[in-house]
């Protein structure tokens, strides 16, 4: 049953529910809806992401301590890519909020009991490696410029970055390629988890759909990456501290976007067999 929930619905069958097309307005309207859910119950929702400032910092330590400072960017960036599932509960209490039900922060962790779960996984576990093989490719684009040699601190690693041609070059090389990850962690699931949270369709048909709202809407969630990427900037800049209000506000707003991308779910939605 469990694989099911992972290439379709309980039914066997692959449903393709409805997308529609937005506007602008309607991405600054959700990023205001995300807002006041955020601030509906602060202190739990603070609570909950406090995880996110942490694990930035020893994700930095980590990084800083074992002759890795060349990966302490694309771990700040890259954080970005595990956004999707790491922001899981917080779709959960946007859900639960707007069906008037409780919205006590233990209530994100009822995303164990989804009959979703397997599905949800088997997405969160393609962002895992999706994450890991940016990693390997930031770390090969500086091997190739830079040799197999770490930096001997991180002022001289600074200096040879803004200073030299290969920093330029790293700097270029570098951000293209993570544009290109971050490209497709968006069109995968930019409404996939919260899909998966509300309807019984599979991952199969959560990622496909996800690609179906970005190409129905392809300048409206080219702003949408755009905005989540300045705020997590600017969220990760006070040692990763902003990220508890930013984590946050993003992924309730994420909930709302997919209320105004995907269609409530009718009876006769196209479903067919896989």
């Amino acid at each position: 049953m469990a694989s099911f929930h992972v290439m379709s619905d309980a039914r066997g069958m692959h449903v393709q529910p409805t997308v529609r097309r937005i506007t602008t307005a309607d991405l600054m309207d959700v990023l205001r809806l995300g807002i006041e859910d955020f601030w509906a119950k602060p202190s739990h929702y603070v609570f909950l992401c406090l995880i996110y400032p942490i694990v930035g910092l020893i994700l930095t330590r980590w990084s800083s301590g074992s002759n890795a400072i060349q990966l302490i960017y694309p771990l700040m960036s890259g954080f970005a890519l595990l956004g999707p599932f790491a922001a899981i509960g917080l779709y959960e209490i946007s859900r639960r909020r707007e069906l008037g039900m409780d919205t006590s922060w233990w209530h994100a962790l009822d995303v164990r009991h989804s009959p979703a779960l397997p599905a949800i996984a088997v997405i969160g576990a393609m962002l895992v490696a999706l994450f890991l093989l940016w990693l390997f490719t930031a770390q090969s684009i500086y091997t190739g410029l830079f040799g197999n040699q770490p930096p001997a601190s991180i002022g001289g690693f600074v200096r040879d970055v803004l200073t030299t041609p290969k920093g330029w070059t790293l700097i270029l090389l570098g951000n293209a390629a993570g544009f290109v990850f971050a490209a497709i962690v968006l069109a995968t699931t930019v409404v996939a988890f919260p899909l998966l949270l509300d309807r019984d369709v599979g991952a199969v048909s959560a990622i496909e759909t996800s690609a179906r709202a970005v190409m129905t809407n392809p300048l409206q969630m080219a702003l949408w990456g755009l905005m989540v990427a300045v705020l997590l900037v600017i969220g990760s800049i006070p040692l990763f501290a902003g990220l508890a209000v930013v984590m946050p506000v993003l992924g309730h707003a994420t909930w709302h976007l997919y209320r105004r991308v995907v269609e409530p779910e009718r009876a006769q939605q196209d479903r067919r067999p896989m």
